[in-house]
């Protein structure tokens, strides 16, 4: 729990002299007490309440006055909130390592098919985008609820030299920032209080490979993360490739696994292999998750397993009128039994006696 305005909380400092005064009360009572010569009188005139009974009051006005100084403190409690306008931008790698035919039929025609099939899952909720990156990356289709349109994207996907992860997320970010203001693109200063939780929009980074164009994914996933932004990322593919086989349609004249060619920064590595440290890294920084998926049945159930992690957000809920209910009904509770307990016993009627 935070609190909007912790100087309040000085307010506290008014239950000591409540403290103070009740027991001066007391004090003046008990000397007025011992004046009294008679115990019959005394006992006559003061009610008859235990001690438990005395204390209670006293309490329960005690604990009022401290809810109702906490709640003038503005707290605010963080809590789960269903997202209604969440934005989910998809960014699938094209580089040409997804024409490895590990994953059947190959690599990209199996992530069409289970993007496909995500979309048409979350038909009627949140906005969906498309982005391709290899060398570069590009908007296919803006932030959108028409399924269809994002479904036929896909029929126009060609694989490219490289993989530039960072500018996928950082494409994805401006794509994001066009249809919800609340997000800045990239390249604004941002000013995002720590602890005021998450955006309604995620990424999810799709990649078979290594970073090796554009930049750095980590100096991305913190721009993602000032903005509130979480990534999800998946490592796809095998640690075993099989031969590449696209389609005329698939096929985007890329020649040989050169530097470019989805491998790590300078052509090290295994140009086939996800840097799954680096997508975990990712998936850390944003407040994501990872996922490993290593053939079609494992990416189609990462994809099915996303909705249930961003589709519940953690919002900042002021709870200062719940401080000040509770507290009201407290001191009101004081207050009545206080008077119930402390009323004025009635003296009973003087006996008449009639002469005969």
């Amino acid at each position: 729990m935070s609190f909007s305005w912790p100087w309040a909380l000085l307010a506290l400092l008014v239950i000591p002299l409540v403290a103070a005064v009740w027991w001066l009360t007391r004090l003046r009572r008990r000397r007025a007490v011992v004046r009294v010569t008679s115990i019959a009188l005394v006992r006559t005139a003061m009610p008859g309440r235990s001690r438990w009974r005395r204390r209670i009051p006293v309490t329960l006005l005690t604990l009022g006055l401290a809810v109702l100084a906490v709640g003038a403190a503005r707290p605010q409690a963080t809590v789960p909130v269903a997202s209604s306008s969440a934005t989910i931008m998809l960014a699938l790698d094209v580089s040409g390592s997804m024409c490895s035919t590990d994953v059947k039929p190959n690599r990209i025609t199996a992530a069409e098919q289970a993007a496909t099939a995500f979309i048409t899952s979350q038909t009627g909720g949140p906005r969906i985008g498309l982005v391709a990156f290899a060398g570069s990356a590009v908007v296919l289709v803006p932030p959108t609820a028409d399924s269809k349109q994002l479904i036929s994207a896909f029929d126009g996907l060609t694989t490219s030299f490289g993989t530039a992860i960072g500018e996928g997320i950082l494409t994805s970010l401006d794509a994001i920032a066009q249809v919800d203001p609340s997000v800045a693109p990239t390249g604004a200063t941002v000013s995002r209080d720590r602890g005021a939780g998450y955006a309604d929009d995620v990424i999810v980074v799709l990649t078979d490979g290594s970073n090796n164009r554009g930049i750095d994914p980590q100096t991305a996933a913190k721009e993602a993360a000032g903005r509130g932004v979480r990534v999800f990322t998946i490592g796809y593919g095998t640690d075993n490739p099989a031969p590449l086989a696209c389609s005329s349609a698939q096929f985007g004249g890329f020649g040989g696994a050169g530097p470019g060619f989805g491998g790590r920064r300078g052509g090290v590595g295994n140009p086939f292999d996800a840097d799954y440290g680096a997508l975990m890294q990712i998936s850390r920084t944003t407040g994501g998750t990872f996922y490993r998926a290593q053939d079609a049945d494992q990416l189609s159930r990462a994809l099915a397993n996303l909705p249930a992690a961003f589709t519940i957000v953690r919002k900042h809920i002021d709870i200062a009128s719940a401080f000040a209910a509770v507290g009201g009904l407290l001191i009101a509770a004081a207050v009545a039994l206080s008077l119930w307990w402390n009323r004025t016993q009635r003296m009973p009627a003087p006996t008449r006696i009639v002469d005969h």
